[in-house]
């Protein structure tokens, strides 16, 4: 049988994520026109969506300095770095793996954001600079529910590295259920709702001024840079995926060697994880009522308290 060697599966892995993501917000947003008694988008769709914006021409406001084009690829290059620390296809840890732990990729994945907030605040058009000033708000209390997330991590295994704790999640039934375990867990899901954009006041496509948080970022880009911004959203969010699954929840699948079979089982058993927790996300997103802008500061708070109470637990004895 073929073995594969490390950077190759390294390679995999960023490929896996870059095109697998559309396809899978595809697949929701399929699900999600069902449940609505539509048709529905194609499941392809996304990719048809990204070659038409990537032949189209790219303009750029009156007064917009170079970060407003630069944007853009640095966020994309930052969600093609994160999948090189996470366990997307295998168990052991690949070289440029130890470059970071999981407070890294998350660090990561803020610097996207921040970055793609800065390209918005940078055009000077108040929808822009409405979507970017919400979204850093927000974001300044969800970017410590991921910081204790990690510490639980930390205090869990002695590490916060992610291929550690996939295994010790692995390691016994007992592992799931520890009630810190599942604390983490659901504040990281509740952060997940919210960095994908499925607990906002419209829906997550909507461009009602009331409701832009996501898509107001993205309000002024035209042409490859708005598929870049596309793009790098479907692929956070099919990171934000990978690391509940592969991390934290149901890190089961992986290929334990290098082995072509099995390498390519891990990245079929990964789309359909991710597929799974994508139907069960529209679900939530089409069952409860949207929030209202206020509401979503308690939202994200209760995802707090969920990773305060796991760190506490431990220190109680339910670790």
């Amino acid at each position: 049988m073929i073995e594969l060697s490390a950077p190759v599966i390294q390679f995999l892995q960023v490929l896996t994520i870059a095109g697998a993501a559309p396809g899978v917000s595809g697949i929701i947003a399929s699900i999600e026109a069902r449940m609505q008694g539509r048709r529905g988008p194609r499941i392809l769709q996304p990719y048809f969506d990204l070659a038409k914006l990537f032949g189209k021409e790219a303009l750029a406001p009156a007064g917009a300095g170079w970060f407003f084009l630069a944007g853009p690829v640095i966020a994309f290059a930052c969600y093609l770095t994160v999948p090189l620390l996470i366990p997307v296809l295998t168990t052991f840890g690949l070289p440029l793996g130890n470059m970071g732990d999981i407070l890294g990729g998350g660090f990561i994945l803020a610097l996207a954001s921040f970055v793609v907030a800065v390209a918005a605040a940078s055009t000077g058009d108040p929808y822009a600079q409405l979507g970017a000033s919400r979204a850093k708000t927000f974001g300044a209390i969800t970017e410590p529910v991921v910081l204790l997330v990690v510490f639980t991590v930390a205090i869990l295994t002695t590490t916060d590295l992610p291929y550690v704790l996939g295994a010790t999640v692995t390691s016994g039934p007992e592992q799931i259920v520890r009630p810190a375990h599942l604390l983490a867990s659901a504040a990281l899901f509740m952060v997940i709702l919210f960095e994908t954009a499925r607990i906002p006041v419209e829906t997550h496509t909507g461009t009602i001024e009331f409701g832009m948080i996501e898509e107001a970022r993205s309000f002024e880009h035209s042409g490859p840079y708005l598929a870049l911004l596309k793009w790098g959203s479907a692929a956070k969010q099919l990171i934000f995926y990978t690391i509940l699954l592969n991390v934290f929840v149901a890190p089961w699948g992986l290929a334990p060697s290098g082995r072509l079979d099995l390498v390519v089982l891990a990245i079929i058993a990964l789309l359909v994880k991710a597929t799974a927790l994508g139907v069960v996300v529209a679900v939530i997103d089409n069952t409860f009522a949207k929030l209202r802008l206020f509401k979503i500061t308690e939202f994200v708070a209760a995802a707090f308290l969920l990773a305060v109470l796991a760190i506490l637990t431990l220190y109680l004895g339910g670790g």
